[in-house]
């Protein structure tokens, strides 16, 4: 299994940038996606997620409105697209393949694989 984040980026508030994962090695539109994001010196939390068939999404609180999560099962590809950044967005970006799970699930014991991470920063 691969994951591989792209589309990160200096950006200035309230700008917006498209994160990209492309997903090979499993089938990527039987499972669950997730993105989390890691700001230095913190942990990695989560941000958003999205079910096999896209129907059902799931996002923390703090970027609700802001960001939307989607997939390309045809491409084997799931998105972020985050419109509206703050400085504190700023963060190393993972996407995440829960290969087990049935539920949208915001813990990172929940997702088995991981991409090596983007980073976006945003400036004030």
């Amino acid at each position: 299994v691969q994951l591989q984040a792209s589309g990160g980026g200096l950006v200035q508030a309230g700008g917006s940038l498209r994160l990209s994962c492309a997903a090979s090695g499993y089938a990527f539109s039987r499972h669950i996606m997730g993105w989390f994001r890691q700001a230095p010196g913190k942990e990695r939390v989560f941000v958003a997620a999205i079910s096999w068939n896209g129907d059902n999404t799931h996002y923390a609180d703090s970027v609700k409105g802001r960001f939307t999560i989607s997939r390309d099962n045809n491409m084997s590809m799931v998105y972020l697209q985050m419109n509206s950044l703050k400085p504190e967005d700023t963060a190393a970006y993972y996407c995440a393949a829960d290969y087990r799970g049935l539920n949208l699930a915001a813990e990172m014991f929940e997702y088995d694989y991981w991409g090596q991470g983007t980073q976006v920063t945003v400036s004030s």
